[in-house]
């Protein structure tokens, strides 16, 4: 009877939660699953679901030929998911354990790594865009090496574009992952470098089979979440090159789906499936690819 009752309230405790997931997580996903097999279809129609046959149309628009934007968005969002999340994690973890090692200055430090993370990221594109812009516009790169290139538009180099995105990313990206990796950090008991180094073992030893191995489970959250942040990459883009002609050619996947969403409902509903299934993909295959290699 007693248990019961715990179990009553524990479901009146949740239930406000479970009824928000419901509203704004699970009926969105399966009403935009729903909606990706419209074609044609227009959320202003008085009877939009009879607009035009039921069918993979907006599929085959998304990988056929009309669907070269699609594509290049598929490509940018692959290239800033393979090259920034590997990248920032790397050098954020190589940073949080040097600041971890600098105690006096740890916290002084920490708040300038940690600024990024609470500026405004279009803001930050701005800067960026003004940074990297044309040398007519006063940017200070082409400025700095009497460039004529603009950077940032459709006459510079498509890998020149994604160098100035990653070099974004890169710096707005360190603040979260520097933090978590911190947390980690001075988790680990002291213990076990106290006994390396009565064993005379050698820093990058330490660092490989004691510091990596017990900092795998804050590793694989950043690894997750950061691959989950980057398909999902767009403010970046729209700072960096919002008011820039090479706008079209840097398209996120979401930001595909913003640009459809007015003009081609169920082509943006078809775009936001594919995300969420490559999404998907890619969380099991970390899940199951680290599964070995986490140690608890």
């Amino acid at each position: 009877m007693i248990d019961k009752k715990k179990d009553y309230k524990a479901w009146l405790y949740l239930a406000p939660a479970i009824i928000a997931i419901l509203l704004f997580t699970i009926y969105p996903i399966i009403s935009t699953v729903i909606t990706s097999f419209n074609h044609g279809y227009n959320p202003i129609m008085s009877n939009p679901w009879n607009h035009a046959g039921w069918g993979f149309g907006n599929y085959s628009e998304l990988f056929g030929i009309k669907g070269a934007q699609f594509q290049t968005a598929l490509l940018n969002t692959s290239i800033i998911v393979f090259v920034s999340v590997p990248l920032t994690t790397i050098v954020a973890l190589l940073i949080a354990v040097g600041l971890n090692s600098i105690k006096p200055f740890q916290r002084f430090f920490q708040i300038i790594f940690f600024t990024p993370y609470v500026t405004n990221t279009i803001a930050i594109g701005m800067v960026f865009a003004m940074v990297f812009g044309s040398a007519d516009a006063g940017g200070m790169i082409n400025g700095l090496f009497k460039g004529n290139t603009d950077f940032l538009g459709l006459g510079s180099p498509f890998w020149l574009k994604h160098l100035v995105l990653q070099i974004y990313m890169l710096w707005n990206g360190l603040a979260f992952k520097i933090l978590i990796f911190l947390g980690g950090l001075q988790n680990i008991g002291d213990h076990y470098y106290n006994a390396a180094r009565i064993d005379g073992t050698s820093k990058g030893r330490m660092f490989s089979k004691i510091t990596l191995p017990l900092l795998s489970p804050t590793i694989t959250y950043i690894l997750i979440t950061s691959v989950i942040g980057a398909f999902k990459t767009y403010t970046a883009v729209v700072g960096l090159f919002a008011n820039s002609a090479a706008a079209n050619e840097m398209m996120t996947i979401v930001g595909f789906v913003y640009e459809n969403i007015n003009t081609n409902y169920g082509l943006a509903a078809a775009g936001s499936v594919v995300l969420f299934i490559i999404i998907m993909i890619f969380t099991g295959i970390q899940a199951l690819v680290t599964r070995k290699k986490v140690h608890f």
